[in-house]
């Protein structure tokens, strides 16, 4: 084995190193495709531009510790790292609102594995309701109620219109949804153990415009 000992138990990571470990896993995919067996905090680092104390500690929360003067063996960090995010795993999901984000999201799961799996989408547009986006179709929204106990899903992908998203969330939430990924701009108001991933395009716009506006002056 290419670390040294076991490796420890996971540790809870922080959301900024969260978002970092995806970054670090398909770097990793990339240069194991090129034929690199072993690579260091510091090569990783220089990539990606950033610190490779930081690095280190990002990997720790996997168990995973690199040999000194060897690093990392870039099959067992890639598993590693899959298994700490879920990506190896199938969660299920449900998708309510199969507008042209909903739709996109939908089609591209079907090249791409992130760990969630989006079995069943609702919408109450009649035009839409039938109709199949990949290999998804879009139900009628009442009949979420009846297969997300049937089904045991407990993920949630929000596309709707801002106006309906709360009530949305709370349905999900009533079908035993405990984890909502939201892809509107509503605030949702939901009780404390339940899990709210934001993902407000919105927001990611505003912030590329700004930084692009800052860069010009």
């Amino acid at each position: 084995m290419s670390f040294s000992g076991k490796l420890r138990k996971h540790k809870n990571a922080p959301e900024p190193t969260l978002r970092r470990l995806p970054v670090y896993l398909y770097f990793l995919e990339k240069v194991r495709e090129e034929g690199t067996i072993n690579i260091s905090a510091p090569v990783i680092g220089k990539n990606l531009k950033c610190d490779p104390t930081q690095v280190v500690k990002d990997l720790s929360v996997t168990g995973i510790k690199g040999k000194p003067r060897v690093g990392y063996n870039t099959y067992e960090l890639i598993h590693a790292l899959e298994e700490y995010l879920g990506f190896n795993r199938t969660n299920e999901a449900f998708l309510v609102g199969a507008g042209n984000l909903g739709s996109a999201l939908l089609a591209y799961q079907d090249n791409q594995s992130l760990g969630i799996k989006l079995i069943a989408a609702f919408d109450v547009d009649t035009e839409i309701i039938g109709t199949s986006i990949g290999s998804i179709h879009v139900l009628e929204y009442n009949k979420m109620f009846h297969l997300a106990n049937r089904l045991n899903v407990e993920i949630g992908v929000l596309t709707t219109p801002n106006h309906v998203a709360q009530k949305v969330a709370e349905d999900m939430v009533n079908c035993g949804i405990k984890a909502i990924w939201n892809f509107t701009s509503a605030i949702l108001d939901l009780p404390d153990n339940i899990i709210v991933q934001n993902t407000s395009l919105s927001t990611s716009v505003a912030v590329l415009l700004r930084r692009l506006n800052d860069s010009e002056k």
